[in-house]
């Protein structure tokens, strides 16, 4: 089975900067588990790592499909199985680092289906999800509270989005098997949930990172690329377009808001998303923590104490 050395956390707590780092230093091949890095052309917003900063790295899950392209998970777990076929050939490592709880999740876990049986509900059920959190998919079990409380992992939008796909196609009744069958899984996976690190940042720090990242976004050009990306794709607002930060920049083109105002929304569902990823992290995997870097300087500090984790746990066995 292939493994992996895997980094994960919240938005703005310095993941790009320690895993670049940590592959140079093994020589890893180093995935991206980022949803928003898959999309070409998206590169300000979505804070992808520079032709500059990834000199002399092996990096593979970006720049996957145009943005106006649907994608899923399953999709991404396709895109990355040869980074680990290549490692297994040229005897390296693999290193996965991001804040998509859905891609490392799956990554370790797997899917429950070899991919959605309603691809447009899928899709439309992700998009919710990216926009209002786990909150907005609990709204479908408004009227049978008992099915959703029933989940073992109810913060989990992989499941709770499998769960909505089983009970559109199934029922109340289907709904509820699953959710059983759900519990009975998770008691055998709790005595064996691998370990993998993480970086925090205490909350008032993250919000003075987030609020510096989105100026600089926007200070950086992200209404041109916005500009050049939905001349590029006409169906780009559909798709990728309700991403954070390129939403706001939409509506600051077409006149709905100021840039300052595009900029504040930013920041709130910038603060937003990292609560929902430290919560999906605290909830759904076993993460040994390290402090995130506050300056340049400390990478190589964290780079450190991570390699402590990987070593003293080992890797992931991932399924790939």
């Amino acid at each position: 089975m292939a493994k992996a050395w895997i980094l994960a956390g919240a938005t703005a707590t310095g993941k790009t900067a320690t895993a670049n780092e940590l592959a140079r230093r093994t020589g890893s091949i180093l995935v991206s588990a980022d949803s928003m890095l898959v999309y070409k052309g998206m590169n300000i917003g979505t804070a992808k790592p520079t032709v500059e900063e990834l000199e002399g790295i092996d990096f593979r899950g970006a720049d996957l499909v145009a943005p106006n392209e649907p994608f899923s998970t399953g999709k991404w777990l396709d895109a990355v199985r040869a980074a680990f076929v290549d490692a297994e050939q040229q005897n390296r490592t693999v290193i996965v680092a991001g804040g998509t709880g859905l891609y490392i999740s799956a990554l370790i876990k797997g899917i429950d289906v070899p991919g959605a049986e309603d691809a447009a509900l899928r899709n439309r059920l992700n998009t919710e999800y990216a926009a209002g959190g786990i909150e907005a998919l609990w709204q479908y079990f408004s009227s049978i509270p008992e099915v959703l409380n029933a989940m073992p992992d109810k913060d989990n939008p992989r499941r709770v989005i499998r769960m909505i796909e089983v009970l559109e196609a199934k029922g109340v009744d289907g709904a509820r098997k699953f959710a059983e069958q759900l519990a009975s899984e998770a008691k055998k996976d709790a005595s064996i949930q691998p370990v993998i690190a993480g970086l925090w940042a205490e909350p008032e720090l993250l919000r003075v990172r987030i609020e510096k990242r989105a100026r600089e976004m926007f200070s950086n050009g992200l209404i041109d690329e916005v500009k050049s990306l939905r001349d590029q794709y006409p169906n780009f607002s559909s798709t990728a377009g309700s991403g954070i930060g390129y939403q706001e920049a939409l509506d600051a083109l077409d006149g709905k808001c100021s840039i300052e105002e595009a900029i504040e929304r930013t920041i709130i569902r910038t603060r937003q998303l990292a609560k929902r990823q430290r919560t999906w992290f605290r909830h759904q995997n076993n993460v040994k923590w390290v402090s995130a870097p506050n300056t340049a300087i400390e990478v190589c500090r964290v780079a450190d104490k991570i390699m402590e984790v990987w070593n003293e746990y080992g890797p992931t066995e991932v399924k790939v």
